[in-house]
């Protein structure tokens, strides 16, 4: 008759089959916790958006890559936002929020002069003043929950004086630039 009762070498055998095996769930349940937490992190937290394009120049510059708070913000007037609102380019743009709905702006193409609900935009950011025109007319009321954007590069930029973009619906907001991460970190204000 044979001996049924398990000795001490096949015992720790299947513990150490045991081991490896929950070694490997272990590892395999950390590494898909760390893919999700990473997904919803960047879906609904952060973003990372490269520029593309001399539109925001002297601001940012082609190849900049940014960190944008997906988290919904309040937009202001000044702030960098990234719009996925379809557009003839077929591609995200980076513009500067200049007024919001309910708000008038007016250029005036000769002394380069940006006129939100008739007072002068104090715009040290720009890299020249507004002479370009695009095809909207002026003033313009910005409509409620949209954006009149432009590009900091203004006589260089397709925004919200082109019929091509137009006014953006804030809906198509992605978020709002917070930091260029590449080629150096710098906070965007």
């Amino acid at each position: 008759m044979e001996n049924t009762t398990p000795t001490c070498e096949t015992t720790e055998k299947k513990e150490e089959k045991y081991g490896i095996v929950r070694f490997i769930y272990d590892m395999v349940s950390v590494f898909v916790t760390a893919i999700v937490i990473i997904a919803i992190l960047f879906t609904f937290v952060v973003r990372f958006v490269g520029v593309d394009g001399d539109s925001m120049n002297p601001t940012l510059q082609h190849g900049d890559w940014l960190l944008v708070s997906a988290v919904n913000t309040e937009i202001e007037h000044g702030d960098i936002v990234i719009s996925t609102q379809p557009n003839s380019f077929n591609e995200p743009l980076v513009k500067r929020v200049i007024a919001k709905g309910g708000q008038t702006v007016d250029i005036d193409f000769k002394t380069g002069a940006v006129y939100v609900d008739n007072v002068e935009l104090d715009e040290p950011y720009i890299a020249e003043l507004t002479h370009t025109t695009e095809g909207i007319n002026f003033p313009l009321l910005v409509p409620e929950g949209k954006l009149f954007v432009m590009g900091d590069n203004r006589n260089d930029s397709t925004d919200s004086r082109s019929p091509m973009v137009g006014c953006v619906d804030e809906r198509y907001v992605l978020g709002i630039v917070k930091y260029r991460i590449a080629p150096e970190f710098t906070k965007i204000d």
